[in-house]
């Protein structure tokens, strides 16, 4: 679905956001793009999604080297798939159900499919009775939930998401990041740029860190989950230690 070949990005101030990346995403696949402030996340979904190109290397999406596409050719390429915000980029003087019809609008569907298909978006996180409110009376968590069904409403086969959580608190951060991985259930591939390791230990998805501009670490999904069960029993030995009991599940 998704692969760099040697990818560097350098910017007309100097600064080089990545430097020589090479990654493959399979199809049907949920990622998470992982790595401190600056690391070159947010710059990999920009060449995915076209909204910048690499200064050297090769990108394909979905087959299709993103070299080949021609400006003109943008909107349909970008039509074929979903981008998450963190701050939603919603138009708050348009409703919730305008907000989330807009791609359908640019592509040109019938009032019919719009409506159609802008209902069962809303439905699918959980917002069906907001159609008619303004972004600005929906919560920070619902706002988001805009963002995700505006994203999927023309049903895209690569959904990709920019900090999707930075803004939430833990428990919302949660529920988004679960409505992300029921996408992937359906055969969405998702990619979710996020520094939030202690989120990311709740699904069992594969991870690539970044560090500099560089792929410095890979875990896969089965590695990841190990991990994060090493973390959590080592923490509930430090709990047990600290009552001065044995934890859980160890021989008396």
């Amino acid at each position: 679905m998704i692969r760099f070949d040697q990818v560097h990005k350098r910017y007309a101030n100097g600064r080089e956001a990545l430097a020589g990346v090479t990654l493959n995403i399979a199809s049907g696949e949920m990622v998470f793009l992982t790595g401190h402030s600056g690391a070159g996340k947010s710059s990999i979904l920009k060449l995915i999604a076209l909204i910048e190109r690499p200064t050297r290397g090769q990108v394909w999406v979905d087959t299709q080297n993103t070299a080949t596409i021609r400006p003109r050719g943008i909107p349909e390429f970008r039509s074929r798939l979903g981008v998450v915000f963190q701050d939603h980029k919603l138009i708050v003087d348009r409703s919730v159900a305008e907000n989330v019809a807009l791609p359908l609008i640019i592509a040109g569907l019938s009032q019919r499919e719009i409506d159609k298909r802008v209902r069962a978006a809303l439905d699918q996180v959980g917002l069906l009775d907001k159609d008619k409110l303004r972004p600005l009376e929906l919560s920070t968590g619902e706002q988001q939930r805009i963002g995700i069904a505006r994203a999927v409403v023309a049903k895209p086969k690569l959904l990709i998401a920019d900090e999707p959580t930075g803004n939430l608190d833990p428990e919302l951060a949660l529920e988004i990041i679960q409505l992300f991985k029921r996408f992937n259930d359906v055969g969405v591939t998702v990619v979710i740029a996020s520094h939030d390791v202690h989120l990311i230990d709740h699904l069992n998805a594969r991870r690539i860190v970044l560090g500099e501009g560089r792929v410095t670490g890979e875990a896969p999904p089965h590695a990841a989950q190990a991990a994060a069960q090493a973390a959590s029993h080592a923490s509930l030995h430090t709990a047990s230690s600290a009552a001065g009991r044995p934890p859980a599940g160890t021989p008396r």
